[in-house]
């Protein structure tokens, strides 16, 4: 509970205390600061590695940063092969569940043996070292299964969203040139069919460096199967070749370099391309399960459940790697929150015993609708920390987490990261006293500091932008395919210095309190939407002319999509027309990217450059000053 000197703080408990990994957050930062290579040496070194490194850190070609140089590793045998070597083996690495109802477990062993057989098959199709493959898969086990089998064989995974749509898939394939795509037949989502081997067929059209397609039954409706080009996921998994080499359902693991590629995840950017982020097998090994670690203080005796996608960072980094890294058990569930009832997460929770919890808090206010009635009718108990990510949690959340969900007893890790990080920046650990809304501190290792726009320190209580001054283990190398973008967006702003994009401001005792973005990226429910991917799609429709998208405050989602559009001669604004469009920006981006909001307008305000002012429409729209006009067209 809030101590009696301020009502707004939250100091850990005894029981947290005892507990804990790491038993003062100060101290740990303050040691990593005084040696940060050998702080990251020290971890790494908690990994197996075929060949030692022979430096921590390259920084001689900044901002191009190289971790663990000269250092051989992979970071599926560290995530699989290390542990079938001791008693972990025969642990459960995986609780499954479907939104049917279905489980499925696997243990470290079977786990092992899966990846293995599904790794010999993507060798049989003549998948190699450093081959992109996408994966458009639901929240299925046979996804983990494919990200680690690609690892093992050292091909690059590029996991698309299976919310995507056909325009969104093909763009992804067509910019990584995989040869491979792995889907499914469909996938549950609120106790509907996501037809993802039709958008598969439909964005194959257009791709002409697809050679195979490998597909998971789930749901058991007809697709179509193209001959010589599309397999079963069974069958394939069930040939002589999936259990080639000696010993049966063993496979050799790749050889990779520190810094070779793992995997290419695509994020939005404001230019309207997305750009795909590219993490490395050493750095990102290390950065990932230390931060799960110690901000989560996983015992082995735990239960962990991320509720992310895999489709996205959050998914990547903790919901298979750095589990799995650690030996952890890790629940993944297939489908919606509040399917077929509003307490199906509570209840899961208290049938496999989950002990540390990890959600956005877009979640948490969709759930706080539906009162306290519903988790009340649970035993939760057993639930000792909770975490959020995606966006900052407003108070009110907050609260209410940690009240009604944490019984006033679990410390809530809210962490602040990006996909282009790869790891937890700003987050607590359960050592360190809670303000509800804020990330606290920088993990230790990285040192974040709030800018003005010339690049000095704001004063505490003054907003400004986030920053992070030194590099880290498991930050992205570049933006695969365009390294100038890379230098462009995120180390130009501020030379020598990472630009986070985020706004924030620090208090008086150092706590870090993000505000949201300052450039042209929306997050709706979590996920980062470029304003230029929402106009182009509103373009595409024969009645617009032109299209702006802002981001406002919304409830539930956190921000939700208002947009302004001009129309064509020949075109008239009407209630039909708005419905139409929003469905047109859902079929060609996926339902997440539908505008809340459509205004139609005769004219849209630019700088005479003929750049849109989206702060001028936001300021509109909230009936705030508008600012400086001095660079509006007349």
């Amino acid at each position: 509970m809030p101590n009696e000197i301020h009502p707004e703080i939250y100091p850990p408990s005894p029981e947290v205390m005892a507990a804990a990994y790491i038993k003062s957050h100060d101290e740990m930062i303050h040691k990593a600061s005084e040696d940060p290579e050998g702080f990251w040496a020290d971890r790494a070194r908690e990994f197996e590695w075929f060949k030692p490194w022979d430096k921590v850190l390259d920084d001689s070609n900044k901002p191009f940063f190289k971790w663990f140089v000269g250092g051989r590793t992979n970071i599926a045998y560290n995530c699989l092969d290390r542990h079938v070597k001791t008693w972990r083996r025969n642990k459960l690495a995986l609780i499954w569940e479907g939104e049917k109802g279905e489980v499925r477990t696997f243990s470290y062993h079977a786990l092992n043996r899966e990846v293995c057989k599904f790794s010999n098959v993507l060798r049989s199709m003549g998948v190699k070292k450093g081959d992109r493959v996408t994966i458009y898969m639901g929240r299925v086990p046979e996804l983990p299964i494919a990200m680690l089998a690609c690892a093992k064989v050292g091909a690059v995974h590029s996991v698309v969203y299976g919310g995507f749509s056909v325009e969104a898939l093909h763009g992804r394939i067509d910019d990584s040139q995989s040869n491979v795509v792995i889907t499914c037949d469909g996938s549950w989502m609120n106790g509907k069919i996501v037809e993802l081997k039709n958008i598969v067929d439909e964005a194959l059209k257009r791709c002409a460096t697809i050679e195979h397609v490998i597909v998971v039954k789930r749901t058991g409706q007809q697709v179509q199967m193209e001959s010589g080009r599309d397999y079963w996921y069974d069958d394939l998994m069930g040939l002589p070749v999936a259990r080639a080499l000696a010993g049966g359902n063993r496979s050799e693991t790749e050889v990779m370099d520190a810094e070779d590629p793992l995997f290419l995840l695509y994020t939005s950017g404001t230019t309207g391309k997305p750009k795909a982020i590219l993490h490395t097998h050493g750095g990102y090994m290390v950065g990932v399960a230390t931060t799960l670690q110690w901000a989560f203080d996983l015992k082995e005796e735990d239960r962990w459940w991320c509720t992310a996608d895999p489709g996205w960072i959050t998914g990547h980094s903790y919901i298979v790697y750095g589990p799995m890294l650690l030996g952890a058990t890790s629940f993944m569930y297939e489908g919606a929150p509040t399917f077929p009832y509003p307490n199906r997460w509570w209840s899961m929770i208290e049938k496999y015993g989950i002990n540390v919890f990890y959600t956005a808090p877009t979640a948490i206010r969709g759930l706080m609708r539906f009162g306290e009635a519903w988790p009340n009718r649970h035993d939760l108990s057993a639930l000792r920390l909770l975490g959020t990510v995606g966006e900052p949690i407003n108070p009110e959340a907050w609260r209410w987490y940690h009240r009604v969900i944490g019984k006033g007893k679990c410390p809530i890790i809210d962490t602040w990261w990006q996909t282009e990080t790869g790891m937890f920046m700003i987050t607590p650990l359960p050592a360190t006293p809670l303000k509800p809304g804020s990330a606290t501190k920088p993990f230790p290792g990285i040192i974040a500091d709030i800018y003005d726009e010339a690049g000095k320190p704001v004063a505490p209580g003054e907003e400004g932008f986030l920053v992070l001054k030194n590099p880290w283990p498991a930050m992205m190398r570049t933006i695969y395919n365009d390294p100038d973008r890379y230098v462009q967006q995120y180390w130009s702003k501020y030379p020598g210095v990472y630009f986070t994009g985020d706004s924030a401001r620090k208090d008086a005792d150092g706590y870090i309190w993000v505000i949201g973005r300052v450039d042209d990226v929306i997050k709706v429910s979590g996920y980062r939407l470029g304003t230029a991917e929402v106009e182009s799609a509103l373009v595409s429709h024969p009645a617009v002319a032109e299209a702006a998208a802002i981001g406002l405050h919304h409830e539930i989602k956190g921000h939700a999509i208002h947009t302004y559009v001009m129309l064509k001669a020949g075109y008239e604004p009407s209630e039909a027309l708005a419905e139409e469009l929003k469905a047109h920006v859902g079929h060609e981006m996926g339902p997440i990217a539908k505008p809340e909001k459509i205004t139609f307008v005769k004219q849209l305000p630019k700088t005479r450059s003929g750049k849109i002012m989206r702060r001028v429409l936001k300021a509109r729209a909230q009936g705030l000053p508008e600012g400086d006009l001095t660079t509006l067209e007349e």
